[in-house]
């Protein structure tokens, strides 16, 4: 057989596999989110659209897990692109011990977020979580909340932890970028007087555009798909102030309403899609530009 017909057969192969087990489920799942499929019968009817009526017509509760999930995702994009590029500049350049601060900032994005979860739901406990407890060491008494059961505190403090775990991931994406940029761009720059925010502006950030489009992606599929941190921190509550769509899913399949939890993942694909397509296309139309 013809050595060139081997890649041929490989292709064909891996697009089957993709298919059984990515593109075939993702299918029947769209297709179930216009069922009324439940764990309670043995009957499945097709609805049509009730289900995505229901998420979007008005019901405080799915609008709730929609404006949540936007709100995770657009503070944490913007805040772990700006902490992380703040970092990344310090570390660049003019600091000691850079590879100890490094590191440093980087570990937490290695421990599994079940693990940070579980630590900072103690960290952050009221009564006697280490958070509380050395602000009234410090005569800060005043300061202490209620930090995963206030309904003003809990989503806040969800998006702070993440950040804490996910900066330092973005950090070292970053500071790759900035390495990669030539010094004599700053070296010209600066012989013609340029300011610290000129060259950034006009030097760094323009050269580190598909740095930036990476991790801006990165840090949009996380946080539109964030579980794991809501689930241990909060599970939710109070009430269902910080559920997110993924918790949402997850409490529609515990409770056995598949029909609605597959609506729920249909629409949560469909804005992945959107939003990451139009990210893409944007930030690499402006580092054409530039």
């Amino acid at each position: 057989m013809n050595r060139a017909v081997y890649p041929f057969y490989f292709g064909v192969a891996t697009l089957v596999v993709y298919s059984i087990f990515f593109v075939v489920p993702g299918i029947m799942g769209i297709y179930y989110s216009f069922t009324d499929w439940n764990s309670y019968t043995d009957e499945i009817h097709f609805v049509g659209f009730d289900n995505l009526a229901k998420i979007f017509s008005g019901e405080a509760k799915y609008l709730s897990y929609i404006e949540n999930t936007l709100v995770f995702t657009i503070s944490t994009v913007v805040l772990k692109t700006a902490l992380g590029l703040l970092f990344a500049i310090m570390l660049n350049d003019g600091i000691r011990a850079k590879g100890f601060h490094r590191v440093m900032l980087f570990m937490p994005s290695i421990v599994p977020m079940l693990v940070v979860g579980l630590i900072f739901k103690s960290v952050l406990n009221p009564a006697t979580g280490l958070l509380n407890e050395s602000l009234r060491a410090i005569g800060l008494e005043f300061m202490t909340q209620k930090w995963l059961t206030d309904l003003n505190w809990a989503f806040k403090s969800i998006i702070a932890v993440d950040i804490w775990k996910g900066v330092g991931y973005i950090m070292i994406i970053l500071l790759a970028g900035l390495q990669s940029i030539d010094k004599t761009y700053y070296e010209a720059a600066a012989i013609d007087g340029a300011n610290f925010w000129q060259k950034l502006m006009r030097i760094t950030i323009p050269l580190i555009i598909p740095a930036l489009v990476v991790t801006t992606v990165l840090n949009l599929l996380h946080g539109l798909k964030v579980f794991e941190a809501v689930y241990v921190l909060t599970n939710g509550g109070p009430g269902y102030a910080t559920d997110v769509m993924y918790t949402a899913i997850f409490k529609e399949f515990s409770t056995g309403n598949y029909g609605m939890g597959t609506a729920l993942s249909s629409v949560l694909f469909v804005v992945m899609t959107v939003l990451g397509y139009f990210v893409v296309r944007l930030m690499s139309r402006e580092g054409n530009e530039r």
